[in-house]
C-alpha cells in the first residue's frame, strides 16, 4: 500500500496562515485586556502626552499597530478606531484607520489564498452545484459584490478577509472594494472616536451601536443596494436576450 506525503512545498505555502492561527490565539488570552475601551480610558493621558511630544512616531506606530491587530485577527479592532479618532481627531484619523484596516485585511488575505485559497478554488472549479454557481456568480461581479458586503455590517470583518480569498478573487479587487467599501464605517467610529473626551468627562460608555441607527444605517444600505444595480441590470438584460 503506497502512503501519500504532503508535500514541503505545500507546507511551506501554509506557513503564513499557521503563523496567523497561532498569533491569533495566543492574541485572544494575552492582548485581550490590553486592546480595549477600559484600556484606552485608563491611558488617555499617556498616550496623549506621548502623542504631543511624538506625533509621527505615534501615528506611524498607530497605523503599524492597527494592521498587526486585522492582519492576525486580534482582538481590539474597534478599540484600536476609536483610538485613532481620539489620538488623531476625524481627520488624519480616519485615513490611519481605514488605511491600517486596508493592509491588514490584504495580508489576512494573501495568508489565506497562499494556504488554502488556490486548492480550494481548484476544488470549486471542479464541483457542481450551488457553492460553484454562487461563486461564478460571485467572480463575474466581484467588485460591487464585495463593496456592498463591506458597507452593510453583515459578516464579521474576518470572514469578509477570508472568503474572497477562497473563492480566487483578484487581490487588486479585494484591495480597491475594502479599502472604499470601509470608508463609511471607519468614519462614523473614528467620528465616535474623537468626541471620547466628552465622554471620558461624563464618566460614560461611547455608544459603538450608532452606526445601525437609521439615519445612518439607512444610506448604506442604499448605497450598497445602489452598488448591485448594474449586476441587477446585467442579469435582467441577460434574460432579456435569452427570450
Amino acid at each position: 500500500m503506497k502512503l501519500t506525503t504532503s508535500s514541503p512545498s505545500m507546507w511551506r505555502t501554509r506557513l503564513p496562515l499557521i503563523g496567523v492561527a497561532i498569533v491569533a490565539i495566543a492574541g485572544a488570552f494575552i492582548l485581550r485586556d490590553y486592546l480595549s475601551f477600559e484600556a484606552l480610558r485608563d491611558n488617555r493621558a499617556t498616550l496623549l502626552a506621548f502623542r504631543d511630544s511624538h506625533y509621527l512616531l505615534t501615528a506611524t506606530a498607530f497605523v503599524f499597530a492597527y494592521i498587526a491587530i486585522v492582519a492576525f485577527s486580534l482582538p481590539g479592532a474597534t478599540a484600536a478606531t476609536l483610538t485613532g479618532g481620539f489620538l488623531f481627531g476625524l481627520f488624519p484619523g480616519a485615513l490611519f484607520n481605514v488605511f491600517g484596516a486596508t493592509i491588514g485585511a490584504i495580508l489576512i488575505f494573501l495568508a489565506v489564498r497562499a494556504g488554502l485559497g488556490r486548492s480550494m478554488a481548484a476544488k470549486i472549479d471542479a464541483s457542481d452545484g450551488r457553492v460553484k454557481r454562487l461563486t461564478v456568480a460571485i467572480r463575474e461581479n466581484e467588485f460591487p459584490v464585495l463593496f456592498s458586503l463591506r458597507l452593510m455590517p453583515v459578516l464579521p470583518f474576518f470572514v469578509m478577509n477570508v472568503i474572497p480569498a477562497l473563492i480566487g478573487v483578484r487581490m487588486s479587487t479585494f484591495a480597491a472594494s475594502t479599502f472604499l467599501g470601509i470608508m463609511p464605517g471607519g468614519v462614523i467610529y473614528t467620528w465616535v472616536g474623537a468626541g471620547l473626551g466628552e465622554v471620558f468627562a461624563r464618566d460614560e460608555v461611547p455608544d459603538l451601536g450608532i452606526i445601525f441607527e437609521p439615519h445612518i444605517l439607512g444610506p448604506l444600505l442604499g448605497l450598497a443596494a445602489l452598488s448591485l444595480l448594474p449586476v441587477l441590470l446585467r442579469k435582467f438584460r441577460k434574460k432579456e436576450t435569452a427570450l
